[in-house]
Formats: C-alpha cells, sequence, structure tokens
C-alpha cells in the first residue's frame, strides 16, 4: 500500500508539474520592428499611441489578452489606439469572422479588429505568437513589446498591462518587454509570406 500510495504521488506531482510548465511557459515572439514600419496598411502614429496585437482566432490562451486590452481601453479612455490583426492558415474570412474571438475584440470601443490572411500584416510587425502586442508611442518609436498576461489564459495583474498603462499615463518613450503567452499564428518552418489584397477591416 506504502509503494502504491507513493506511485500515485509521484504521478500527481508529475502532472502538476506539466500543467505548471504549460501555463507558464512563454512562447518565442518574432521581433518587432523599433520604429513603425512603412510598409504596413495601419495608420500610423499621430496625436496618440497606438497598440497592436496579433491573434489566432482558436487559440484559448488569447480570449485573456483580449480582455486586458479591453480593461487597457477602458482605463486609458481614449488616449490609446488599438489594432488586432486575426490570422489562421488555411482558413476562410468567414470562418475567422465566425470565431468567439472576434466577436469578442469586435465589441470593445477603440478597438480596430482586421482580417488578416496570410499573416502577411502580422509579419510587417514581426508578430509569430497569438496575444503578442506591440505599443508604439506618438513618434512611431517601439516602447512596448510582448504579453498582457502573466500566464496562459489568465486574466487579472500583468507586468504587460502595467507597462503599457505607464508609458500611455506619462508619456513615456523607454522600452520595456515582457514574455508572450500563446499559441503559434503559423508553421514555424514558413520563411515568406505572400500579401493578400483581400486584407480587410471588420
Amino acid at each position: 500500500m506504502l509503494a502504491l500510495g507513493l506511485i500515485w504521488i509521484s504521478v500527481i506531482l508529475a502532472g502538476s508539474r506539466s500543467l505548471m510548465k504549460y501555463e507558464y511557459g512563454d512562447a518565442t515572439p518574432g521581433e518587432s520592428p523599433p520604429q513603425w514600419p512603412a510598409h504596413t496598411r495601419i495608420q500610423p502614429p499621430r496625436d496618440k499611441f497606438v497598440l497592436v496585437m496579433v491573434a489566432h482566432p482558436d487559440c484559448p490562451c488569447t480570449s485573456a489578452s483580449v480582455a486586458q486590452l479591453e480593461e487597457l481601453m477602458t482605463r486609458l479612455n481614449g488616449k490609446l489606439i488599438a489594432y488586432l490583426l486575426f490570422s489562421k492558415p488555411q482558413a476562410s474570412e468567414q470562418e475567422v469572422h465566425q470565431s468567439a474571438l472576434w466577436k469578442k475584440a469586435s465589441k470593445i470601443p477603440g478597438v480596430s479588429v482586421f482580417y488578416d490572411p496570410h499573416a502577411a500584416e502580422s509579419t510587417v510587425f514581426g508578430g509569430l505568437v497569438s496575444g503578442q502586442t506591440m505599443l508604439y508611442d506618438r513618434a512611431g518609436r517601439l516602447v512596448f513589446t510582448g504579453g498582457l498576461t502573466s500566464a496562459r489564459g489568465r486574466e487579472g495583474h500583468s507586468a504587460g498591462a502595467d507597462a503599457v498603462l505607464l508609458r500611455v499615463n506619462e508619456n513615456l518613450n523607454a522600452s520595456a518587454h515582457t514574455p508572450v503567452f500563446g499559441c503559434s499564428l503559423r508553421d514555424p518552418e514558413a520563411r515568406e509570406l505572400k500579401e493578400d489584397s483581400s486584407w480587410k477591416k471588420r
């Protein structure tokens, strides 16, 4: 009985470690351009900070990231413009539009939601991981890159959300970086993603 008990405890501990590793295991994001990219079709910063988030419509972790974004938009009360770029390999525009995450993001005031086929725009911003977020100041300088959650699918206080709030409220241009917890937007072996003229706003 003692041996069986020890085995059972070992199984529980191993399972707990696996769950912890998954929950707090961050992904490897892409490198975002230090200045607002010249080849994007998104409007550049003018008199406000601009946030860009990339998202996979089926990523369960990104629901928390969108919730964090909604809270940020409420707390910043018009000081921030946000764009959410949705992409999913081999998915139709209609399929992306019907996802729960698209519908949730589309309802947030101040957030423009885009269908980004082939992740063309996401690639311009160095977006590789769903939930990866970039913040550019009024001069078009990258001042934050990373995630808005403290773990996979976890809402609430996070260093990423704090970094965005601080930079927008205090007009700071010092850069900050946090881990990203989310799913890959595409095959990590893909090297080139072609442009697609069907890229559309909601």
